[in-house]
C-alpha cells in the first residue's frame, strides 16, 4: 500500500493539470483524467512509471451524463507489482486518442468499445466492428439498446447464406402453466390429476 501512496504522490506532482481525481481504495489506484491529455498520461505511466503491460480497456455507459461514456484502462507494472486504473469520459461524437501507438494490444479493445458502445478513437489504424456483423445497426452494450434487438440473424439452409429478419416475438405458442413451481410457492401437489 505504501508503494501505491508513493505512486499517487509522484503522479499528482508530475501530472497535476491532467488529473481530475485520484482515488486510492481497496489497494487499487484509480486516476480520472482529462480526455485531451489521454496519451500524455498513458505514455508517462508506461515510460516513466514502468506500466509496460496493457491489461485491457473497457467502456461504461452512463446515459444520464452529458459525456455518457467512460473509458477505463487497466495497466500493470510487473517490475513493481502494481496496477493502475485510468478513467476518462467522452460523448457520442468526440473521439478519444487511440492508445494503439503505445500498446498495439489496445487496437482490439478499442475496436470492441467502438462496436459495443459506439465510442470513437482518433488515430486508430482499423476502427471497424469486431464482434457484431458488418451490417449490424446499433451498439448492443448501450443502455438504450432495445433488449430484443431489431433484427434476427440466422443461417438459411435453402439460400445458403446468412439472412436478416425483423424480430418476431410469437406469444400464441407459449403455454402458461400458472401452477408451475417456478411461478410461485405451492403448498402441495396441486398439479396432480385425480
Amino acid at each position: 500500500m505504501s508503494t501505491l501512496v508513493a505512486l499517487q504522490d509522484r503522479l499528482t506532482a508530475a501530472l497535476d493539470t491532467s488529473i481530475l481525481l485520484v482515488n486510492l481504495a481497496g489497494g487499487e489506484l484509480t486516476l480520472t483524467i482529462k480526455r485531451d491529455d489521454n496519451l500524455a498520461v498513458l505514455q508517462h505511466l508506461r515510460d516513466i512509471e514502468g506500466f509496460t503491460s496493457f491489461v485491457d480497456l473497457c467502456g461504461v455507459d452512463y446515459p444520464e451524463r452529458v459525456e455518457r461514456f467512460e473509458i477505463v484502462y487497466h495497466l500493470l507494472s510487473m517490475s513493481k507489482a502494481n496496477r493502475v486504473r485510468v478513467k476518462l469520459s467522452t460523448d457520442e461524437d468526440t473521439p478519444v486518442d487511440s492508445a494503439s501507438g503505445l500498446w498495439p494490444a489496445a487496437e482490439w479493445f478499442e475496436r470492441e468499445a467502438f462496436d459495443m458502445y459506439g465510442i470513437l478513437f482518433s488515430g486508430h489504424p482499423d476502427l471497424r466492428r469486431i464482434l457484431t456483423d458488418y451490417g449490424f445497426h446499433g451498439h448492443p452494450l448501450r443502455k438504450d439498446f432495445p433488449l430484443t434487438g431489431y433484427n434476427e440473424v440466422r443461417y438459411d439452409e435453402a439460400q445458403k447464406r446468412v439472412i436478416y429478419e425483423p424480430v418476431k416475438l410469437v406469444q400464441e405458442y407459449r403455454n402458461f402453466d400458472f401452477l408451475s413451481p417456478w411461478e410461485g410457492m405451492l403448498s402441495g401437489d396441486e398439479k396432480a390429476v385425480e
